[in-house]
């Protein structure tokens, strides 16, 4: 499971995806001239007892895709609606651009958010959903707001980005899930904030839709330019959309880096069992096998085992990796791949096969797993070593 290759993302059958413009968009550049980062500083949140954040230092850069990914209850819509201000932290201060805006209300924190219900009013035509708030803003500030002719430029420039041209005069019932998605995306952005926050927007569509609507979320970034903050439960999601990605855990900071960084080297045993489907295999290390006093737990990904003989020996090699063995427990064909479950004296763990391999439960399986696919972590702590 790796991020997404953004400059050749393909498109699904019988699906158009956002189409590169083919010359610079006034909707996109102006809001990456004003593209700003995120720093939060001993931020902490409750409600009553119930610890929702408590983060000494988070930084989300400038352009990046951001991506807050975490259990439920972990703590990551709290603290986007913190970024937001529709929640003042207890404690903490929080800067975007540069600018201290803990106490600053939601309208002056140039940022703009789309809710995972997208919100569109029934009654109005798709023009008029994404012009809504520029409209808003020039009747309360007729000397400085936008002139109906600028509203309706920005509004067709959007549409035009996010494939809504010709949707204009539809409104949300005549819409599918995706559309009125981008409908909500295109509201967002025609207001050309440096900051995009984005509370599970995909989570409302079948996962038909979802693989090219993240594909649309990617080419939506690299075209404004700006900075993206999305909230997810699933891992998936995280791992494709994000440059960066924050993994949370009962309100606190697991672990902060690249997909590639955080899948590759779990910085503990949350983030490893979490990131993954199957989970990351943990197995405990034996005394034996164990140097010195410290208790280690020994993981290893599913799909980085190599099958070996069972029956017969094990072959001569020069890598220093580790073989398991067990009985295969429970079989699932998934379609791309197989996925044998197998339990032995140690515990239970997972295996990802080809499709064509043919796996029967009952069968005995040896597997090869190389040292640089082995994950060591303390038995007490959690932590990796």
């Amino acid at each position: 499971m790796t991020n997404a290759v953004r400059p050749s993302e393909p498109a699904a059958p019988g699906r158009t995806l956002i189409p590169a413009p083919a010359r610079a968009n006034p909707a996109t550049t102006a809001v990456a001239a004003v593209s700003g980062g995120i720093k939060l500083r001993s931020v902490r949140k409750s409600y009553g007892s119930t610890l929702a954040a408590d983060l000494p230092a988070l930084d989300i850069p400038a352009g990046s895709f951001t991506v807050l990914v975490g259990p439920s209850g972990c703590g990551k819509s709290t603290l986007l609606r913190m970024i937001a201000g529709l929640e003042t932290p207890e404690a903490g201060q929080i800067h975007i651009d540069g600018r201290d805006v803990t106490t600053a209300g939601p309208g002056e924190r140039g940022v703009a958010i789309v809710f995972q219900d997208f919100a569109l009013y029934p009654h109005m035509t798709v023009a008029r959903n994404v012009g809504f708030g520029l409209t808003l803003e020039a009747k309360h500030d007729r000397r400085n707001g936008l002139s109906r002719a600028e509203i309706q430029r920005r509004v067709g420039d959007m549409c035009d980005l996010l494939g809504l041209g010709d949707k204009l005069a539809r409104k949300p019932r005549e819409l599918s899930g995706g559309e009125r998605q981008r409908v909500a995306l295109a509201r967002a952005l025609v207001r050309r904030k440096p900051v995009l926050l984005l509370d599970e927007p995909l989570s409302n569509l079948d996962a038909g839709r979802r693989a090219p609507a993240r594909a649309e979320l990617i080419r939506l970034h690299r075209e404004v330019a700006g900075t993206f903050v999305l909230v997810t439960h699933d891992q998936a999601e995280a791992l494709s959309l994000g440059t960066r990605v924050v993994v949370l855990n009962a309100g606190r900071l697991e672990q902060v880096g690249t997909p590639e960084e955080i899948w590759r080297r779990p910085a503990n045993l949350f983030v490893a069992r979490f990131l993954g489907s199957p989970a990351m295999n943990i197995l405990p290390v034996s005394r034996e096998a164990d140097s010195g006093d410290q208790r280690r737990l020994q993981g290893w990904r599913p799909a980085d085992a190599v099958a070996v003989d069972a029956a017969g020996p094990l072959p001569a090699r020069d890598d220093p990796g580790q073989v398991f063995e067990g009985v295969v427990d429970v079989a699932e064909f998934v379609g791309d791949r197989r996925v044998a479950h197998c339990v032995n004296d140690h515990g239970t763990w997972s295996v990802e096969f080809p499709a064509a391999t043919p796996v029967t439960v009952g069968q005995r399986l040896r597997v090869l797993v190389p040292a640089e696919s082995l994950h060591q972590f303390d038995a007490q702590t959690g932590v990796r070593l």
